[in-house]
């Protein structure tokens, strides 16, 4: 199942990451594509909030991989911008659709490590503030698309 929708803010794609994160299982995986700067972060930062993850969320470019345990549910994100050379994973295999919700920027440079099934989220930038937002998924990612598409028109 596929929705597109324009956000309008900053505020809205928080929401949008909020309401993801409730209906979110432990294991499942989002793979956020987008150019530097269309909100992949933003809308981390509102799954991290949904998932009452009080520590301050940023990009983890420099360090890959940022681990967030103090929640509802383990939040493991990762910015694969840097990984050009999939010899270059670094065990990240042993975070993607393990015991937590796992969030994929720049999923392209580790497609060798992606499970079949994730929900897939592209943004790009309509203007300053807009932004448009693909959703795509099989499974339950489809009725996670479902009820994004009901609440987020």
């Amino acid at each position: 199942m596929k929705h597109e929708f324009i956000s309008i803010s900053r505020e809205q794609t928080i929401a949008l990451g909020k309401r993801l994160a409730a209906l979110f299982n432990l294991g499942d995986v989002v793979l956020l594509t987008g150019d530097l700067g269309a909100g992949k972060t933003t809308i981390t930062k509102g799954i991290a909030s949904g998932l009452n993850i009080t520590e301050k969320v940023n990009s983890p470019t420099f360090n890959i991989l940022k681990i967030y345990l103090k929640g509802d549910k383990p939040l493991f994100h990762i910015d694969a911008y840097r990984l050009e050379d999939d010899k270059k994973d670094i065990g990240l295999d042993e975070y993607i659709g393990e015991a937590g919700i796992t969030v994929i920027e720049w999923p392209a440079f580790i497609k060798h490590l992606l499970p079949e099934k994730a929900l897939e989220i592209n943004i790009t930038h309509r203007d300053l503030t807009s932004r448009n937002i693909t959703l795509k998924g099989e499974g339950h990612y489809a009725d996670v698309v479902k009820v994004i598409a009901e609440e987020f028109k």
